[in-house]
């Protein structure tokens, strides 16, 4: 296995497990019916919680484009040292991405998400040049 698709298993796996703490916390502030049966939707989370909401599904969007741009790279034969950076690039910065959000620390979130969308750039002129 590639170190790019060893990270993209990496982000992937990270990425699946963003859920739980939201889940947790609306669980924790209106309780596990409420949750359970979609009463709870409407209400308002922590807003820590919130921003950890929305940090998952920029995660998701994400992961999207770095999935299909790595395993073209992987298809083509262009996974090479540089790919393998890029990839491993990603990976920090949205984690780092995700606990700068959720913490809600000025400035982390935009840069974090910089660094991993130029990470994903990088792999696409990888591909294309």
């Amino acid at each position: 296995m590639t170190t790019d698709l060893y990270v993209l298993t990496w982000a992937a796996g990270f990425t699946a497990l963003l859920w739980i703490p939201y889940i947790i916390a609306r669980a924790q502030t209106y309780g596990l019916t409420k949750t359970l049966t979609y009463v709870s939707d409407s209400e308002p989370l922590p807003v820590w919680a919130e921003r950890a909401r929305k940090a998952h599904y920029n995660a998701i969007e994400n992961l999207a484009p770095f999935a299909a741009l790595v395993l073209v790279a992987h298809a083509v034969g262009a996974a090479n040292e540089t790919t393998a950076t890029a990839a491993i690039v990603f990976f920090w910065a949205r984690i780092a991405h995700y606990l700068g959000y959720i913490s809600g620390l000025p400035y982390l979130r935009t840069l974090t998400f910089t660094i991993a969308w130029i990470a994903i750039v990088v792999i696409f002129w990888v591909i294309v040049f």
